[in-house]
């Protein structure tokens, strides 16, 4: 399942050639992340209470067209499950008008606070939490 966002692009996240600065793509893929969480009735707060917590281990951002101050961008979010202690969270970055400006992957898991490791079956963890863990895909 994909979930999106609608951000506006804000004059003072812009670079001096006047596009995004790089990390704040990555910014308006967290909150897209966080988003989706929450959307699918995922408290993080519940996760941490139960000594997990989602970290990225890996990021890609692959950049199409630029965006720039004041533009309205759509990031989307889908979690794509595999087997294993790690999953891959898939999300793009498309302008209001329909072009394609970035495309960004993660290689995610939930890290156990305790143990410094990362968990078996995040899937599962992530759905006991869910008030809608049918969102979750």
């Amino acid at each position: 399942m994909t979930f999106s966002v609608r951000v506006s692009v804000r004059v003072y996240e812009v670079d001096p050639q006047l596009h995004l600065n790089n990390a704040v793509y990555l910014q308006y893929c967290d909150h897209a992340r966080f988003a989706f969480l929450t959307s699918a009735g995922v408290a993080v707060d519940e996760l941490l209470a139960g000594g997990v917590g989602p970290v990225n281990l890996e990021t890609t951002l692959r950049y199409h067209h630029e965006l720039r101050g004041g533009d309205e961008v759509d990031v989307s979010c889908a979690f794509v499950w595999g087997e294993g202690k790690t999953y891959r969270v898939e999300q793009s970055l498309t302008r209001a008008d329909g072009v394609l400006a970035a495309e960004v992957t993660h290689v995610s898991g939930l890290l156990d606070l305790a143990k410094r490791r990362l968990v078996p079956d995040p899937a599962a963890r992530f759905r006991a939490v869910a008030a809608n863990p049918a969102a979750l895909g």
